[in-house]
């Protein structure tokens, strides 16, 4: 079932949801625990890389002896191949944990991924146009980009450092507790650094980060109204507006680099005090041999060694909180009401139902207090065609959008064959009516990929029949590849006409019940103007249609016509019924054919 059932869920999003830390680890465990077995096997992996490396501190220590003791050079064979055995299984232990772990950890970002576009796609398109795309993109670009940085760089470094840390605490507890003393001397100090970072770095972060998306929302803002701006002579504003957001956001990153100036500093220091405790404590127990001086030189370069883990497990705390932030902003979006899976879709081939579309009381408002519909009340029976017409701003492609179960009106309800939009699961409600739009899409890849993402299962038989169904064969044939064209980014460019003609063969494809279009021929020039109106014409036939004509001839061939004025449906009926009333109709009509 659609889980997005009202205008209040749309409405009470006004910027897109952030995970607590809480919600953020549950799902990473669920995503994580897809691959329990690959995970198990890289602890274990590593654990024994770490193992081999520890080893050589031990064996320094042992040849420390052998010297000290006088014994003979042969003495030193064994101990010196050890090292080189445990350092050579150490590298190449250490290798396949770490590319064991970032394969675990790219699956699980790449689910993480899949579930977020998932759900945003499902989203009603209020939502995103309340919150703003700037933000989305935010996340799936920026924030997925740090998390897998932090994947790929910094998370296998880190694992590895953790596992150290531990093994090398162990090691200088068994050589002597004193020794393990010793080093707890640095803890204060790196304790308090940790601390003071974690608690002020989390807030910073996340703070950077809106900083960067409310930026990212005016950039985009701004480039995509390019032209209103420039005809309303806004640049100087919109460049203050983008000015304004960049200096907030690096006012945010500023902080960021003197906490992290600050962390690193308080570090540098606790390993001077850990060092001189070590050396001091190995001084004291040698002197009273307690410990062999090749104990005490070992406990010194296991201490050493834990320089660079701590330095790595510490100051990559920075770049994780980073990728935290990320990855928390990734995880709210999955709070957003969840896509349904498409149970209960009809599979493609199968008869639509008749396709009887029903508006009862609807009105709906972009914003509280300022209604767009008011009171609209529709039937249009399976195979009709109706044009909705009016002035611009009446709320025709409102209607359509509400008609489509795009948006959810304020109050009334839609019916399809008698049930209600807000009951049909997502998948068959897209399956069942299909809106197309004057603002088309032309996707990456060749023309028959485009077309196919609306009927994956189509045979380039079907693919050519609706085309010819739709007069656009010619045209696609003298396309450079025909149907194996590259289209979208990057591709052979379209018209603004084939574009929408394009749109059109998706839709008879996709052989819904239901049509709605919006305008969807008004980027037709007149040398493209028949073509178009022709396809639109055959691309409805056989099915349930509501026309937004912003050409009255569209409205003449239509089997019904509504006129709106205000949000409000103000005359239906025929063509010829509406002229012969003499009504905002006949005037409409009369306008049309005096400027056209």
């Amino acid at each position: 079932m659609r889980t997005t059932t009202g205008s209040d869920t749309e409405r009470a999003v006004s910027r897109l949801p952030v995970a607590t830390p809480r919600e953020t680890a549950r799902t990473t465990l669920r995503l994580l625990a897809r691959h329990r077995v690959r995970l198990t096997a890289t602890v274990l992996v590593l654990l024994a890389a770490t193992a081999s490396a520890l080893a050589v501190p031990a064996l320094l220590g042992t040849m420390v002896d052998a010297v000290a003791g006088g014994r003979p050079w042969s003495a030193l064979l064994a101990p010196a191949a050890g090292i080189v055995a445990a350092t050579a299984a150490g590298v190449g232990l250490g290798w396949w944990g770490q590319l064991l772990l970032a394969r675990t950890a790219q699956h699980t970002l790449a689910g993480l991924r899949e579930e977020v576009f998932a759900t945003a796609v499902a989203q009603p398109t209020s939502v995103l146009e309340k919150t703003g795309s700037g933000d989305l993109v935010s996340r799936v670009a920026g924030d997925a980009e740090a998390v897998n940085t932090v994947i790929g760089r910094v998370l296998p470094a880190f694992v590895t450092a953790l596992f150290t840390i531990a093994l090398t605490l162990v090691g200088i507890g068994v050589i002597d507790p004193r020794f393990a003393l010793a080093v707890l001397v640095a803890t204060p100090v790196q304790y308090v650094a940790l601390r003071r970072f974690l608690a002020r770095s989390g807030p910073v972060y996340r703070s950077a980060r809106q900083a960067e998306a409310v930026r990212g929302q005016q950039l985009i803002e701004t480039l995509t109204g390019a032209d209103t701006v420039t005809s309303l002579r806004a640049q100087p504003r919109h460049r203050a507006a983008i000015a304004a957001t960049s200096e907030h956001a690096i006012g945010h990153e500023l902080r960021a680099v003197r906490l992290r100036t600050t962390f690193y500093g308080l570090l540098n220091l606790a390993e001077f005090i850990g060092l001189a405790a070590v050396l001091t404590v190995g001084y004291h127990l040698v002197g009273a041999d307690a410990v062999t001086l090749g104990a005490a030189t070992a406990a010194a370069l296991y201490f050493h060694q834990l320089f660079g883990p701590i330095g790595v497990l510490l100051s990559n705390v920075d770049e994780l909180q980073n990728a935290g932030a990320g990855l928390a902003r990734l995880v709210g979006v999955l709070s957003l009401p969840a896509p349904d899976t498409g149970a209960g879709a009809e599979p493609r081939g199968t008869t639509p139902p008749a396709g009887r579309l029903t508006l009862e009381n609807i009105a709906y408002g972009y914003a509280p207090g300022r209604r767009t519909l008011h009171g609209v009340t529709l039937t249009v029976e399976p195979g009709e065609t109706v044009a909705v017409v009016g002035a611009s701003g009446a709320g025709k492609t409102t209607l359509a959008k509400v008609a489509a179960g795009v948006l959810t009106p304020d109050t009334g309800r839609v019916l399809l064959d008698g049930t209600p939009l807000d009951r049909l699961p997502t998948a068959e409600l897209r399956r069942r009516a299909v809106l197309v739009s004057q603002e088309v899409h032309v996707f990456d890849g060749t023309v028959a990929e485009d077309l196919r993402l609306f009927a994956p299962e189509a045979t380039d038989a079907e693919i050519r029949a609706a085309a010819d169904h739709l007069n656009a064969t010619a045209w696609l044939d003298a396309l450079p590849e025909g149907l194996n064209t590259h289209v979208g980014a990057g591709g052979h460019p379209l018209t603004a006409a084939q574009a929408q003609h394009l749109a059109l063969v998706r839709l008879a494809l996709a052989a819904p019940a239901v049509a709605l279009l919006d305008e969807a021929t008004a980027e037709a020039g007149t040398e493209d103007a028949d073509l178009l109106e022709h396809a639109a014409t055959a691309a409805l036939t056989g099915r349930t249609g509501i026309v937004i004509a912003h050409r009255l001839g569209q409205a003449a061939r239509a089997d019904r016509v509504v006129v709106m004025d205000a949000g409000r449906i103000v005359e239906s009926g025929t063509h010829t019924a509406l002229l012969t009333a003499d009504g905002p109709y006949a005037r409409l009509w009369a306008s049309w054919n005096r400027n056209g």
